[in-house]
């Protein structure tokens, strides 16, 4: 990918790695090369599940570089089709992305962990979105924090800037586990494994529900999911016969991805 972009495969899973010191740091070209690895993750057949980690001990990533911000890098800079990091509006990416937080991850980095659809952070990383005291616009935050934890906590730290650490990360909700220091990556991979020998079908079928769906009401959500392409490709699969089958038969079902 880039010398600040490194990508390893296990397998069937993706693990990406942002590895620019000192704090990982996003510039638009940093992020179009994330850009590029969720691409190839969407792409490749062979792949099924992404994992997203900084490198270093410190910094998951400290968010928008502003040392390239204050040398002439705009916000209307080109940061690649999936906006910053990729995972703001990724197209077509219906395969899941963990995020492993191994440090800080602050004001776009923050943002780039929301993009994940399971974050796994450790016990020593702390979360801030630092943008209000630099003038600058938490974009992706305004309009996800919200939707992902109670409203007023969401604004307080969006308004204040304020540290939040991991425990009450998960007490809101935030991230899925909180496992010790140094065991992110293991714990991420291990679940992506996981996620990677099951039925792919339903996977994508629930990212692109809940993706087109969010904004709906109830009863509109429900009718329009039953127009989804992955909804209907699950209804109509091998798979899903199979899962029934093997059930039935007390056996473990064989998956086609068809």
């Amino acid at each position: 990918m880039s010398d600040a972009v490194r990508t390893t495969r296990h397998g069937s899973v993706l693990e990406v790695v942002l590895d620019r010191p000192k704090a990982n740091a996003i510039d638009a070209a940093t992020s179009r090369a994330l850009n590029d690895a969720w691409e190839l993750l969407r792409d490749d057949p062979e792949l099924k599940v992404g994992v997203l980690t900084g490198g270093g001990e410190k910094f998951f990533s400290a968010g928008w570089d502003l040392k390239a911000a204050a040398g002439g890098e705009g916000m209307d800079e080109d940061f690649g089709v999936g906006g910053f990091g990729g995972l703001e509006a990724p197209i077509g990416l219906l395969k899941p992305v963990i995020a492993a937080v191994n440090g800080m991850a602050v004001g776009g980095g923050f943002e780039v962990m929301l993009g994940a659809d399971l974050i796994i952070m450790e016990e020593h990383a702390r979360l801030a979105l630092m943008e209000v005291f630099h003038g600058i616009l938490a974009e992706s935050a305004a309009v996800r924090l919200p939707r992902r934890m109670p409203h007023h906590i969401a604004m307080e730290l969006m308004m204040t800037g304020r540290w939040m650490d991991a425990e009450e990360a998960l007490r809101w909700g935030l991230v899925n586990r909180v496992v010790p220091s140094g065991q992110s990556l293991g714990a991420a991979l291990e679940l992506a494994q996981e996620l990677a020998a099951g039925a792919q079908l339903p996977l994508r079928a629930i990212k692109e529900t809940v993706q087109l769906t969010g904004g709906m009401e109830e009863f509109e959500a429900l009718a329009f999911r039953e127009t989804l392409p992955t909804v209907i490709a699950v209804k109509a699969s091998e798979d899903q016969a199979e899962g029934a089958a093997a059930f039935a038969e007390g056996r473990d079902p064989v998956w086609k991805g068809r």
